[in-house]
């Protein structure tokens, strides 16, 4: 049949008309709702200091060998030196002077006997004093003073009571506890041995207070503790490079430091220190932290528990979240009602108000436009991501649904964004972790102290929002022990 004309035009119009009826049809509904507003209850600064407080509780062992040694090192050759002059108690009748060397090594000993319930938890010690001792006295022998020289040896014993002031200085409060002869002194007149015992022995008993007072001047001269506590201070507030690719440092700004009474058990000195202060990351160039030159007040407190916390900060920015999500979710496409309606996600934005995490996205199909979710964050110990709880749509969006897509509010994109919108924190975490368990380990802090600790566990304490990032707070616990190689 020939090619009519007017059945071309015809089939022409058709398509035409078909062709503007469908572009004439509506696209899907437009979204619009109102964004919620942003609003943060806390600042980094206001996390870092409030809720960042740490203590690093430090056990400290030191042996009696060592405080036996320390005391010999201090306490050596002539120790005493003495006239009747200088005694008012002294029978002026009989003048006489002293001088009185240490004659062998100072013995230390835990000063309470076992059967004392209270011994083992007593700060006292007893010292064994070798000694030799030089008098030169004026003996009275038919009317005549005589000055005779003599030489003798004794032991003498004490009790100390140990303690350390608040500024850092060793005090101890001796007692004579008696002595033993081990070569009795005599003086050699006519041939004969006069023994005077007795008389020296006086002249001891009148002076042991002197000697007493003595010891304990020389132990708060001589032991310096406040050197090596002033060294591992600074050595704690030295920033840690913990990230080199993002330039980050972990500080620690140590504020105060607590510390148990002195106490004896199985031949060691033991006390706990706790050290508090706040643990903060900075990023970009080096902080620059000046040595401390004074120590705070060393503060006395009936216990400190045996293990640390300290606490580590996981940042996670918007902009990074923001890239995450976009990852997780753009390009997908969600079927509703058995695939009678559908939308793509095109974009994802983040930011915070209050508690919540505000999740804007991009939709488009059969809707088109923006809707807000929101969902509170939590740190997953076991994923070691920042994770969110209840992600449901924000009350102006969920309102908007109800009157143009009602099976949105029903189908599974909340769900689905909740399953996937996880943010990644665990290697900050682990780098943060390595390094401390670097700077627990056979760490030097100062001449004769060696620490050494072990990090056991990983507590979460919460998700915090501020206006820049998401910070995830976890506490590091474990056991730290102090080694003193030897008092220096």
């Amino acid at each position: 049949m020939p090619y009519r004309q007017d059945t071309a035009y015809l089939n022409w119009s058709c398509i035409l008309l078909a062709l503007t009826v469908f572009a004439c049809q509506p696209s899907g509904p437009k979204l619009d709702p109102k964004a919620p507003t942003a609003a943060y209850s806390r600042t980094t600064m206001d996390v870092r200091n409030e809720k960042f407080l740490s203590t690093v509780n430090v056990p400290v062992s030191i042996s009696l060998a060592d405080v036996e040694r320390q005391i010999n090192t201090q306490v050596a050759g002539l120790i005493y030196e003495g006239t009747s002059a200088d005694d008012p108690t002294a029978d002026r009748r009989y003048p006489y002077m002293t001088k009185v060397w240490k004659r062998g090594p100072i013995r230390v000993r835990a000063g309470l006997t076992d059967a004392d319930a209270d011994a083992a938890k007593d700060s006292v010690f007893a010292f064994d004093v070798p000694l030799k001792i030089w008098t030169k006295a004026g003996v009275s022998v038919l009317g005549f003073t005589q000055f005779k020289e003599t030489e003798f040896e004794i032991d003498l014993h004490f009790t100390t009571r140990f303690s350390i002031d608040p500024d850092w200085s060793v005090t101890t409060l001796t007692k004579a506890n008696g002595y033993d002869w081990v070569k009795k002194p005599a003086f050699r007149i006519a041939g004969f041995d006069i023994p005077i015992a007795g008389f020296v022995g006086k002249i001891i008993d009148n002076n042991l207070g002197t000697i007493t007072q003595s010891l304990d001047q020389q132990v708060r001269k001589n032991i310096d503790l406040k050197t090596p506590v002033l060294q591992a201070w600074n050595t704690l507030r030295q920033p840690y490079l913990i990230s080199d690719q993002y330039r980050t440092y972990l500080l620690v700004v140590p504020k105060r430091i607590v510390g148990t009474p002195l106490q004896f058990s199985q031949n060691f000195i033991r006390t706990s220190i706790g050290i508090e202060g706040y643990t903060l990351t900075s990023t970009g160039s080096k902080p620059d932290v000046r040595p401390a030159i004074t120590l705070p007040d060393l503060v006395m407190v009936k216990q400190v528990p045996n293990q640390f916390q300290v606490g580590l900060l996981a940042e996670a920015t918007y902009p990074e979240v923001a890239k995450v999500a976009a990852q997780e979710m753009v390009g997908k496409t969600f079927g509703f009602s058995d695939n009678r309606y559908s939308v793509t996600i095109t974009d994802m934005d983040v930011y915070g108000q209050n508690d919540n995490l505000i999740i804007k996205a991009g939709l488009k199909g059969s809707v088109d436009g923006h809707i807000f979710l929101r969902g509170k964050p939590y740190y997953d110990a076991d994923t070691k991501t920042i994770s969110l709880h209840d992600l449901t749509f924000d009350l102006d969006t969920r309102s908007l649904l109800q009157r143009t897509a009602g099976w949105l509010l029903k189908g599974t994109l909340a769900r689905t964004m909740e399953k996937n919108l996880v943010f990644p924190v665990g290697p900050q975490l682990d780098e943060l972790r390595k390094t401390l368990q670097t700077q627990l380990t056979n760490n030097h802090v100062a001449k004769g102290v060696v620490l050494n600790g072990h990090l056991d566990d990983l507590r979460p304490d919460q998700v915090y929002l501020t206006a820049t990032s998401l910070l995830a707070v976890v506490y590091a616990q474990g056991r730290v022990d102090v080694r003193v190689e030897g008092l220096q």
